[in-house]
């Protein structure tokens, strides 16, 4: 009888500690801190088609976001925060200044943008954007983290200086130190023909030659004759191509008139994320990705992924949702993000770019990871890529 007493009484004590935490975990989930994220994107009209290969994407993206959402609600279930994701999408003939003012205003303070450069930044110079912090999910420009940076902005992909950089570690690497460089007629390609003049002053590579492509954007005339005649200059290494429209740089490989490798926009690419990435636990955000999308995962959806995250993570660490203590922590040497590319990410203080590592990939290919092996910091090796503090012109303060 007092055996059975005993078993009952500890039965007893057990029973009433778990009643007490489901009551506790009850109370705790009806106070959850809720975070409000915005992303705001506008339609975007199909550029004509290079290739019947090239299937136009219209949600790039978004899918990131919503994904990101989820992984920072699973966190979220144990810490007591809710994240909700609003998305504000402006028609293709819309105002994206009047819907962030009306839509956004002051409702949210941390907001994803997937827009152009010269939109992004009037966004930004916004009175109702002074007070929220906005996460560039879609620029490449080096100018925007220099001299035309916000101080409301933070960059998620890679510039195209860290691009070019990336690549030029890699050709030093494999002793390719003469290029021949092939421009675009775009401001595009010109801004990244400059990206890659100063990667290859910085890293010793000699550019023999520079050459504005003025042909026919016709492929079978350009297989045929302008390539072999236009690639006959002196001895090079590797074809360096800046054409980031694509019009003409895939038709360059296997038609040179010397038997050269093709780096750049084309060919060997540096890029934030590719679909030949498995590294690193990436085959598993690839699995999830395509099959929420049934598509691979492109670059614009890996950085509205880290923009959210990275929300989600200083969120976690500093468990608030106050703008200034989540931006101080996201600005400090403690934040780090796990971005599925081995190095955890953290972002630079002087002008608010995310450093990380840099993918050099081929069409079905992973080739390389910069920054490469060999290349020392005195901070981190990633800032081996881009333009480190000294460099910067940005007066980026917090």
């Amino acid at each position: 009888m007092i055996r059975s007493s005993g078993l009952f009484f500890r039965v007893a004590v057990v029973f009433l500690f778990i009643l007490h935490l489901l009551n506790a975990n009850l109370g705790y989930a009806e106070t959850k801190q809720t975070i409000n994220i915005a992303y705001l994107t506008q339609q975007q009209k199909a550029p004509p088609p290079l290739s019947n290969m090239d299937a136009f994407i219209e949600d790039k993206g978004v899918l990131g976001a919503e994904l990101a959402i989820d992984d920072n609600n699973t966190t979220g279930q144990f810490t007591g925060q809710q994240f909700v994701l609003k998305k504000f999408i402006v028609p293709l003939d819309g105002n994206v200044v009047d819907a962030f003012n009306k839509d956004i205003g002051s409702q949210y303070a941390y907001v994803v943008v997937n827009l152009p450069a010269d939109l992004l930044n009037k966004i930004a110079d916004l009175p109702a954007a002074k007070q929220k912090l906005l996460f560039d999910a879609a620029t490449i420009d080096d100018a925007l983290r220099n001299e035309q940076c916000r101080n409301n902005v933070t960059h998620i992909l890679p510039s195209r200086a860290m691009r070019a950089d990336a690549l030029a570690q890699y050709m030093m690497k494999k002793r390719w130190n003469k290029w021949f460089l092939v421009v675009g007629a775009s401001e595009e390609d010109r801004l990244f023909a400059e990206a890659l003049k100063r990667a290859a002053k910085r890293f010793g590579m000699k550019i023999i030659e520079e050459k504005t492509w003025e042909h026919t954007y016709d492929a079978r005339r350009t297989a045929q004759s302008d390539v072999a005649v236009f690639t006959q200059v002196d001895d090079y290494d590797v074809l360096v191509v800046a054409d980031e429209q694509g019009q003409f740089g895939e038709y360059l490989e296997y038609r040179t008139w010397n038997a050269r490798p093709v780096i750049g926009t084309q060919g060997l690419v540096a890029t934030a994320w590719h679909r030949t990435h498995e590294q690193w636990g990436a085959v598993q955000i690839q699995n999830r990705f395509k099959e929420r999308a049934g598509r691979w995962m492109e670059e614009q959806d890996y950085a509205a992924y880290l923009a959210v995250r990275a929300i989600g993570e200083a969120v976690t660490r500093t468990k608030s949702g106050d703008l200034q203590p989540v931006k101080d922590y996201m600005l400090s040497d403690a934040f780090a993000l796990q971005g599925y590319k081995g190095n955890p990410l953290s972002f630079r203080s002087w002008d608010g770019q995310l450093r990380q590592p840099v993918l050099l990939a081929a069409p079905r290919s992973l080739v390389a990871v910069a920054p490469i092996e060999g290349f020392l910091h005195p901070k981190t090796e990633l800032d081996t890529l881009g333009y480190d503090q000294p460099e910067s012109t940005c007066k980026w303060s917090k």
